[in-house]
């Protein structure tokens, strides 16, 4: 088990409630110069969940689940800013009002420009689920450390959440990540420059065709960890040759330009400290058995 400095980590409790689905209300843009008008963002989105795949949806920028807020009205302002911040992938959110009273589901992280939590709840729940609910979010995770590898900086990931990745610690302080995909810098996009990653996202650019087939990156599901190539997220989202980030896809494919699956950050190092190996079981719906887990023949 990874050494870690859990016990002196704050945990709230952080208020928030399902967003209504958003649209700009007019036509978009492909990249292809091509107009669509399909949905999108925000919602109480029935039929997407953690393990199914990122990409085919008849939409843009679908966040799967129940994407929430703490004020609709003033994303970018307390306390919605405090809900991003504090919330970490694999926190437990529970709703505490109506017919869904008691039902837990899990944080998959957040998503930046619509300043949603996106939280992953069975399809019996989100059916009971209104725009009016509850949902109270067990904030843990935000300053958590690993003690042996001073090197390796840790965002917006829940503690039980890093023991259930599966990290392997080998020789010369290399800790071997296993993701589903791993992603050339070249690929990145919307998000690059941003201050900090304690919240938000940036998304994997998918508009060559060619780069997203040799990587495999069309396979990826909702819930995957992924390793970004030569990207380093300490202070930003910054191209630095060598570095590698850890993140945790949380929207869908776009098709919009400098757009496509939607990464968080849960971990980074400015040197090649992680070696990232193929693992197809690496989701965090298979980490954690909720959602659609991946079922691997014997």
């Amino acid at each position: 088990m990874l050494k870690t400095n859990e016990p002196h980590l704050v945990e709230f409790l952080l208020q928030c409630q399902p967003g209504q689905p958003r649209t700009r209300g007019n036509w978009e843009v492909d990249h292809h110069g091509t107009p669509f008008i399909l949905p999108s963002i925000g919602g109480i989105t029935l039929n997407v969940q953690a393990g199914d795949p990122a990409f085919g949806w008849q939409g843009d920028h679908i966040e799967p689940g129940v994407s929430c807020t703490a004020d609709t009205q003033k994303p970018f302002e307390h306390p919605n800013v405090g809900v991003q911040i504090y919330s970490c992938a694999g926190n437990v959110a529970t709703v505490v009002t109506g017919e869904a009273k008691g039902a837990e589901g899990r944080v998959l992280g957040h998503h930046g420009g619509s300043e949603h939590v996106i939280v992953d709840f069975t399809r019996e729940v989100k059916e009971k689920l209104l725009y009016s609910d509850t949902i109270i979010i067990r904030g843990k995770g935000q300053g958590l450390k690993l003690t042996d590898y001073p090197a390796v900086t840790l965002f917006n990931l829940d503690p039980d959440l890093l023991q259930a990745l599966k990290i392997r610690e080998l020789d010369g302080g290399v800790l071997e990540v296993p993701v589903t995909t791993v992603i050339p810098a070249v690929c990145m996009g919307s998000g690059i420059g941003s201050a900090h990653v304690a919240k938000g996202d940036y998304d994997i650019m998918t508009s060559d065709g060619e780069t997203v087939r040799e990587y495999g990156i069309d396979k990826i599901r909702f819930g995957d960890f992924v390793a970004l190539q030569d990207h380093d997220n300490r202070y930003g989202r910054a191209y630095r040759r060598g570095a590698i980030s850890i993140g945790i896809v949380v929207h869908s494919d776009c098709m919009e330009a400098g757009h496509g699956p939607g990464v968080t950050t849960l971990m980074t190092c400015a040197s090649p400290l992680i070696r990232p190996f193929i693992d197809p079981e690496a989701n965090i719906a298979d980490r954690l058995g909720f959602g659609t887990t991946l079922k691997i023949p014997a």
